[in-house]
């Protein structure tokens, strides 16, 4: 049984040869995320070719998103939003959002949006590379935070990216701002993805930690349309045993839901 919740699975180099997308795609990979901070356009066009080849020889659709690096500066530990930005519209997001146009991607994923503006902005480029392509707005910065009821109102999708949140707000708040965000995404009828670290120690061990198990369930009972892999899927050890023990936590925190809105609503 496939669960109501999707996961969303970023496709890179430990995912990348067409038996391992046969697997993913046959378990329960429901979207595939491809992250332009990494990579090349030849890279992400077989990336996307293998996807959809994929999909097509199991009568499956695995939506795409592609993931705009925006301003951003890299280092050692990570990288962060770069400060002073006027525009969260980089040079190296105009062409890669002109590549993913020229691909039929199905979604277009904004980094560092501060504002509605920001994503009204992106829909105005999109217009004039010829294709309004739905945003999903991620909430990453302190100043989102701020203006997160007008980001949701003017986006298609939302997604927590709780990575880059938890360097501008205290790491203890995330949990709560998790929730709050969900809520107010359920109550806007938005979707939203819960993303960043949910798996991470499966980068390097086959089985995720309790606590692990513990926020994908969280995630879905707070009501999270989709909970994301990152670099458990696109550089780890065990991609497709990742995906498998996602699904079931999935799988496991639906049976439990209603108990839990139930009790809620007292």
């Amino acid at each position: 049984m496939a669960s109501l919740a999707q996961i969303v699975v970023t496709i890179g180099p430990a995912t990348k040869e067409v038996d391992m997308i046969k697997k993913l795609v046959a378990h329960q990979m429901d979207v595939a995320r491809l992250n332009f901070s990494w990579g090349t356009h030849a890279e992400h066009a077989e990336y996307i070719k293998l996807i959809r080849t994929c999909a097509q020889e199991v009568g499956k659709r695995i939506p795409i998103i592609q993931d705009l690096s925006g301003p951003r500066l890299q280092g050692a530990d990570g990288h962060e939003f770069k400060k002073g930005t006027e525009s969260i519209i980089s040079e190296k997001d105009l062409l890669d959002l002109k590549f993913g146009i020229e691909q039929n991607v199905d979604y277009v994923a904004m980094s560092f949006v501060g504002k509605a503006s920001d994503v009204l902005g992106l829909r105005n480029t999109m217009q004039k590379f010829g294709k309004i392509i739905p945003v999903i707005s991620k909430i990453e910065r302190k100043v989102a935070l701020e203006h997160v009821d007008e980001i949701i109102e003017v986006s298609d999708a939302i997604m927590i990216a709780r990575g880059d949140l938890g360097n501008e707000v205290p790491i203890e708040e995330i949990p709560f701002i998790e929730k709050d965000i969900i809520t107010k995404c359920k109550i806007a009828k938005k979707p939203v993805i819960v993303a960043t670290q949910m798996m991470l120690s499966m980068v390097e061990h086959s089985t995720p930690t309790r606590a692990e198990i513990t926020d994908v369930a969280y995630a879905i009972i707070s009501g999270a349309d989709a909970v994301m892999l990152s670099e458990e899927s696109a550089q780890g050890k065990y991609p497709l045993e990742t995906v498998e023990i996602m699904e079931r936590a999935i799988l496991e925190a639906e049976k439990h839901k209603k108990a839990f809105e139930i009790v809620n609503s007292l």
